[in-house]
């Protein structure tokens, strides 16, 4: 029968339970065999105590001295008593006088010795009795031996005190269950009360943290870390949107004051239109790249397929029609896995920045470096300072700004370089080199495909 599970959602009642219910599994069985082990034990120490007795004084009839009283033997046995073979009694003890007859049993010539218990003594619970044989002989006496049944034997009082302790420590095993679980469970309170103040407008909250290296602890550094990523999350959404509306209006702007220049000078219509129509492109540019990140991150790991970086990066370049020559140095056979669009995205948007830079060249690289694609562009601009090359990564950061907008840049292509790059497991950094600037980016190599059956070396070598 299964057991009553408590309807309380709480884990401490139900940690509680749990406790009680396995201290009484385990106690009840243990007191039961306790109430039988001792019964057991008193009726044994009882049956040797008067066969002892009984023997002593067979061997005293056997030797010829026939007891003229008998006195109450160790062990309480004081129903003693000497029949003949009719049973009539010969001597007895104070306590076993006017019994006229001790019980039926009657021990063989073969055995000599009957253990029983009786309860048909007058004015006797029931009786323990050892019965002992002087001899083989027909007619030998049989003298008997025995007492009352102790209480604990004759009553329900020692399984009255082992229910109430049964009782009284499955209590104290809940009460303590209790009591630890409470203790164990406070900082999952207090971890719970934080979270329920964790929103959109207070992200930077922080759970409190216990002491030691148990699986709360840890439960509650996992727990700050995931609220870091989330305000860290919620703070880059935020400084994107504000940096998107101030990045927006500036097109939407300027077509708005070309449209009402063509309005007020019908002349100018032409001019205002060119105008109109550049802004719109950047507009559209801003737009398609502020799309691509929202969309970084959230295709099928199943979308990815192998990517030779060689090949792409000849194909990019082969599309451009730039104003300074590439130099391409390409590792055959460097294969990576991901997407291709994003790929060729960031290939794209580092010969963008390296073209927007670079004085009279670009050099590019891709080569392996032990487990990772190596993938490097390299423009003879002037040096990044330190201090910028982690900044230039940031979402709509100009070194720049009047020229960067002057040359189309929307701001986001090396941010946009960065989250491809990051969501195929890989790095992308920047470095100062004796002829200009470096943007590296290592990726993961895709795993290398058993060869099939046939195609493999032969054996051997």
């Amino acid at each position: 029968m299964p057991l009553p599970w408590p309807r309380s959602r709480s884990l401490r009642a139900r940690l509680t339970f749990i406790a009680t219910a396995a201290a009484a599994l385990v106690l009840i069985p243990v007191s039961i065999a306790a109430d039988v082990g001792v019964r057991h034990a008193v009726a044994a120490h009882i049956w040797n105590d008067s066969l002892d007795a009984a023997g002593r004084i067979a061997a005293e009839i056997r030797d010829g001295h026939v007891p003229t009283t008998l006195a109450t033997a160790e062990g309480g046995i004081d129903l003693i008593a000497v029949t003949g073979a009719d049973g009539a009694v010969i001597t007895a003890t104070g306590a076993a006088k006017g019994q006229r007859e001790f019980t039926a049993v009657r021990p063989s010539s073969d055995t000599r010795v009957a253990q029983t218990t009786t309860c048909s003594l007058p004015h006797r619970d029931c009786v323990y009795l050892t019965a002992v044989r002087v001899s083989d002989t027909a007619g030998s006496p049989i003298v008997y031996a025995g007492r009352s049944a102790p209480a604990i034997l004759d009553s329900r009082f020692p399984e009255l005190e082992l229910l109430l302790l049964v009782i009284v420590l499955g209590g104290g095993a809940g009460l303590t269950a209790w009591n630890v679980s409470g203790r164990a469970l406070r900082p999952v309170e207090a971890i719970s009360s934080e979270f329920e103040g964790v929103s959109a407008d207070n992200p930077g909250s922080r759970v409190p943290e216990p002491s030691g290296d148990d699986e709360i602890a840890r439960l509650a550094r996992t727990a700050n870390d995931a609220l870091a990523r989330l305000d860290r999350s919620i703070r880059q959404q935020r400084q994107l949107a504000a940096d998107a509306s101030h990045e927006l209006r500036t097109p939407i702007a300027g077509i708005r004051a070309q449209l009402e220049d063509a309005r007020l000078h019908p002349q100018d219509t032409a001019v205002a239109i060119d105008a109109a129509l550049r802004d719109t492109g950047r507009l559209e540019a801003i737009v398609s790249d502020l799309l691509l990140l929202t969309s970084l991150g959230t295709t099928p790991h199943t979308a990815g397929q192998n990517v030779d970086l060689g090949r792409l990066v000849t194909g990019e370049v082969k599309r451009r029609s730039g104003r300074l020559p590439i130099r391409l140095q390409l590792e055959p056979d460097v294969i990576v896995t991901g997407l291709s669009s994003q790929f060729a995205r960031v290939v794209t948007n580092l010969l963008d920045n390296a073209e927007r830079h670079a004085t009279t060249g670009i050099a590019v690289d891709v080569r392996r470096d032990g487990e990772h694609a190596l993938l490097s562009v390299v423009n003879d601009g002037e040096p990044i300072p330190e201090e910028d090359r982690e900044r230039i990564f940031e979402r709509f950061y100009r070194r720049d700004t009047a020229r960067s907008r002057r040359d189309g840049g929307t701001g986001l292509g090396l941010a946009i370089a960065r989250e491809v790059v990051e969501a195929h497991h890989g790095t992308i950094t920047v470095e100062d080199v004796d002829d200009g600037v470096r943007f590296v980016v290592r990726l993961p190599l895709a795993p290398q495909e058993p060869p099939p059956d046939g195609d493999g070396p032969p054996p051997g070598l």
